[in-house]
């Protein structure tokens, strides 16, 4: 696999990680008891900590990418393993 192949699917490995990680551990101003400014939404994140969330979304998206590539070396598991709609016979 070509070193610009490994970028790209670390990159989308690592939007993937991120967007699924934004909702944990984020509490809104009522839930901490925080007051709130004059117009802001009732779901506005009271602490929400970016560079947690990039450190975490890029370790998790580095271990993701890493099984990735290796079953693509290796071929631990093929699309011949995930064919479910028309499986070979067993004799």
């Amino acid at each position: 696999m070509q070193w610009t192949s490994i970028i790209a699917i670390f990159v989308l490995f690592w939007v993937m990680c991120a967007f699924v990680l934004l909702p944990f551990g984020v509490k809104t101003h009522d839930e901490m008891g925080v007051d709130k400014i004059p117009g802001q939404a009732d779901s506005a994140p009271a602490n929400f900590r970016p560079l947690r969330l990039v450190i975490i979304a890029s370790v998790c998206a580095v271990l993701v990418t890493t099984l990735y590539v290796l079953n693509y070396d290796n071929g631990w598991v093929t699309v011949d393993d995930v064919n479910f709609f028309n499986p070979p016979e067993m004799p």
